[in-house]
């Protein structure tokens, strides 16, 4: 299952689960709003590739890469 840091921007996904990681990672992306069942949508991406601009909920979230690549994402079209 892919990853959300490897969505190029434009692309949409919905959250399915996380790889395991830091517990205290993983409960701050949750209470940022990244929660199971939602819809993310990758915007850009800073100048040096890190980090990552998503839109969650209708608002825009900035996620480092590490970060992003503890979320495992199903595509959307």
């Amino acid at each position: 299952m892919p990853s959300l840091d490897q969505l190029a921007a434009g692309q949409r996904a919905r959250i399915k689960g996380y790889n395991k990681g830091d517990p205290l990672l993983l409960r701050r992306l949750v209470e940022m709003g990244l929660n199971r069942g939602l819809l993310v949508e990758v915007k850009r991406f800073a100048p040096m590739g890190d980090p990552m601009e998503v839109v969650v909920r209708g608002y825009q979230l900035s996620v480092r890469r590490k970060e992003a690549a503890l979320i495992e994402v199903e595509m959307v079209n």
